[in-house]
């Protein structure tokens, strides 16, 4: 189980570079001053730094066998979930809008749906499995 949810994990943040490079390269970044994002850079680079900081710890745990670092992982990984969850919601109205974006859209309108539901459905699988770890589920 602890490989299972090192690989989701993995995968993971593998869509969420992706995500976090499109809304930085569609000027996400520049337009925090004018507030045409509903993405928060303090939110999003938040969920970012947590996730990494969860996973380097889940691989720590990996090494050292610790059950406290599987349970600070789980608690990280909630917090994560939660801060991506509020992406989400703020990301659907504007994904909901009939226009096309374009180079006037806010950044986030750029995100690709596939790696938004998979980013978002692997997390949730991710928080599952470092869940059932940490509980013991699955171990030898």
């Amino acid at each position: 189980m602890d490989i299972a949810a090192l690989v989701a994990w993995i995968v993971t943040a593998l869509g969420g570079f992706v995500l976090l490079a499109r809304w930085i390269g569609r000027g996400g970044l520049r337009q925090q001053q004018a507030g045409a994002t509903r993405f928060p850079a303090p939110l999003v680079f938040g969920h970012f730094l947590l996730a990494a900081a969860g996973l380097i710890l889940w691989i720590v745990y990996l090494a050292a066998d610790t059950g406290a670092l599987a349970w600070t992982s789980f608690v990280i990984l909630a917090i994560v979930a939660l801060l991506g969850f509020t992406l989400f919601a703020r990301w659907l109205p504007g994904y909901r809008s009939a226009s096309a974006p374009d180079e006037t859209a806010p950044a986030e309108r750029h995100l690709p749906v596939p790696v938004v539901a998979a980013h978002g459905l692997l997390g949730a699988t991710t928080l599952v499995l470092v869940l059932l770890a940490a509980a013991g589920v699955g171990g030898s």
